[in-house]
């Protein structure tokens, strides 16, 4: 039997288990990436291993959400990694050169190679052939040691693409269209191969906005395989030597097929606040819009934004809307400029932004209360915009500059025969020439130690599990509860992120205010929650606040799956109930494990007892492999590492 793409890199990669679908699996890591909300932990536990290099063919470390620095606390951090990086080995990308996955598709993503970054986003490469995973801060620090990482192996589905794109519809609505079928929840254990006459038709970047938003599908990756189109995006990037040919076999066989036929799509738009809330543009054509934004890791790239500012050239924006545009690397944003492209969009009342993450994470560009912004970003998450109940609809950057001109939500199409627009189409440039200056390469470095400012804390480390769980529902949750509920990303909060004392008092602050403090009150607890709980962001914070605060245990319906390896890692118990128990339970409720917690974790036991208000009795069920026991039984992965290292095993180990 033939072999996926992703079997195949699996495979070549493969230092531990078998390719079975649910079946634990390590494998080795090439590449690397951190961000800057989540990189000064990764290394602070890089530090507390006692690890002297970076020992992945390459590490690199970008500054892309916090990068307006606010206050020193955020050009602290800044400082930090910057020293990190040379200190041990790393690239480092300064401020406002761009969004990590943007940076990366232009400097370093490569055919057939593992990423592993600390950003959700991080499969955005899966457009040209690299088989790149996000995960929490903690697996990139075992993985740069040298580790491997660990993920249950997923199924892997094939979406056959077929057709081309009509004018007017764009790659934005094709995973639009994907999570219109299969919802946020649909990706979960699962790997997305694209494949197809359809998928051939698509340039890289077309590819990357794809494999980019699979993440709000819930999927372990997304993957293309590669071909001329490849190719001659990586030879337009000066590193046409890194092209490998990679395709699925023949007879290779997949979990599932899903078939698309591109010729058939129309603009589609993502209404408030979910991702999968999708809709033709014109069932929503006519609402009144204030705010339009293009930029982000999914539609911030030259061919990107240059559809927007061919639409809006001699075009006036509405009077009554702020339209913004952030490229997604300081290369777009240089190369659109030199061509005369940034003039254009502002002679049409256009306001260019920085080169960063920020307004799809509420740092910048909140919208005004009780209005409707318009989003080519790959999230709507209830408040992520920065203001609660909010209003935020995502779409391609197509429907988001017919809507800056019009004034309201409308169909491009019809935007085009009322003012007689060509198609702007997609288009590459002969060559991507924008300069390298705010990229220090390792060799490059101009640090050698560590620069700590007063805002860097220590990482908090967890006991090993004991046989008693037991205390109060601190917390009862509904579905799809996100890490931005767990630990918003707002410019007032993130600014905490090294700093995990501080920034505990946000806990679940957006679920309910009072949580911190009656957690530091009651010194223990457990949290309940619906289904798909810890969706979004790979923020291992959103774990290891609650474990600084006392939280043992986590019971819920369903668990997102980097925010149950967080669990693991920092050493909460994650159990799943059922819709029965889930609905009986109440916040304010004691919740007591009947077994010995410990020696049932370290046996192999799923099924755990849960008794009630000492009143009525569940049933819950821990589903982990014998590593994550060994995890757990530690008090977390970092403890454990550090007795493997001082006991002589290396982290891959692990």
């Amino acid at each position: 039997m033939g072999q996926t793409l992703t079997e195949k890199i699996l495979s070549d990669h493969l230092v531990e288990g078998d390719l079975t679908p649910g079946e634990e699996i390590g494998i080795e890591i090439d590449q690397v990436l951190m961000q800057d909300t989540t990189g000064t932990m990764v290394w602070l536990q890089f530090e507390a291993l006692d690890l002297d290099e970076a020992q992945t063919e390459l590490a690199a470390q970008y500054c892309d959400h916090q990068t307006y620095q606010f206050d020193f606390k955020n050009t602290d951090d800044h400082r930090f990694l910057r020293s990190a990086a040379g200190t041990y080995g790393a690239h480092f990308s300064r401020p406002g050169n761009g969004i990590c996955h943007n940076v990366h598709k232009e400097n370093f993503a490569a055919p057939g190679k593992t990423l592993l970054g600390s950003d959700s986003h991080t499969p955005t490469p899966g457009g040209l052939g690299q088989l790149a995973i996000g995960a929490g801060g903690l697996d990139i620090a075992v993985a740069m040691g040298g580790g491997a990482y660990y993920v249950e192996m997923p199924e892997v589905v094939n979406v056959r693409l077929e057709g081309e794109l009509p004018e007017w519809s764009s790659a934005k609505d094709v995973i639009l269209e994907m999570l219109r079928r299969e919802t946020v929840k649909g990706g979960v254990g699962k790997v997305f191969e694209y494949t197809g006459p359809g998928a051939e038709s698509l340039t890289v970047p077309e590819r990357t906005t794809i494999t980019n938003m699979g993440t709000e599908l819930g999927a372990t990756s997304s993957l293309f395989e590669t071909d001329e189109k490849t190719k001659d995006y990586l030879e337009r990037q000066g590193r046409g030597d890194e092209y490998v040919e990679l395709t699925a076999d023949d007879d290779a066989e997949y979990a599932d097929e899903i078939v698309i036929d591109l010729s058939e799509l129309e603009p589609l738009i993502a209404c408030p606040s979910m991702p999968d809330n999708v809709v033709p543009v014109r069932e929503v054509a006519g609402e009144k819009v204030e705010q339009v934004l293009v930029g982000s890791c999914t539609n911030g790239g030259y061919e990107d934004v240059l559809p927007a500012a061919k639409m809006v050239k001699d075009q006036e924006v509405a009077k009554h809307l702020e339209m913004i545009v952030a490229p997604g690397s300081k290369q777009a944003g240089e190369m659109l400029a030199r061509e005369g492209w940034t003039a254009e969009m502002m002679a049409a009342g256009v306001n260019v932004s920085e080169a960063t993450c920020g307004p799809c994470i509420g740092i910048g560009h909140v919208p005004a209360s009780d209005s409707v912004s318009l989003r080519t970003f790959n999230r709507n998450f209830e408040g992520r915009s920065g203001i609660e109940d909010d209003n935020v609809y995502l779409c391609s950057p197509q429907v988001a500059a017919a809507a800056a001109l019009k004034g309201e939500i409308v169909d491009p199409r019809d935007l085009a025969d009322e003012l007689g627009l060509d198609a702007p189409g997609v288009e590459l440039p002969d060559k991507y020439d924008g300069s390298k200056t705010d990229l220090i390469y390792a060799e490059d470095a101009i640090d050698d130690e560590l620069i700590k400012g007063p805002n860097i804390g220590e990482v908090p480390l967890q006991d090993p599990l004991g046989s008693d769980i037991s205390g109060e529902t601190l917390l009862k949750m509904e579905d799809n509860i996100t890490t931005d509920h767990i630990i918003p990303a707002t410019s007032d909060i993130l600014k905490f992120r090294s700093n995990i004392e501080r920034l505990s008092d946000f806990t679940l602050s957006r679920v309910d205010e009072t949580f911190a403090q009656r957690a530091k009150e009651a010194g223990s607890g457990v949290l309940v929650a619906g289904e798909n709980y810890g969706q979004g962001s790979s923020r291992e914070h959103a774990a290891m606040c609650p474990m600084y605060l006392g939280i043992e245990a986590v019971l819920a319906q369903s668990f997102a799956r980097i925010h149950k390896a967080n669990l693991f890692n920092f050493g909460i118990v994650p159990l799943a109930i059922d819709e029965e128990t889930y609905a009986k339970i109440e916040q304010g409720d004691d919740v007591e494990i009947v077994d010995d917690v410990a020696e049932a974790v370290e046996s192999g036991q799923e099924e755990f007892t849960i008794r009630v208000n000492d009143d009525w009795e569940a049933t819950a069920n821990l589903h982990a492999s014998e590593r994550e026991r060994r995890i757990l039984t530690a008090g977390g992965k970092l403890p454990l590492t550090k007795q493997q290292a001082e006991g002589g095993a290396a982290p891959a180990d692990d």
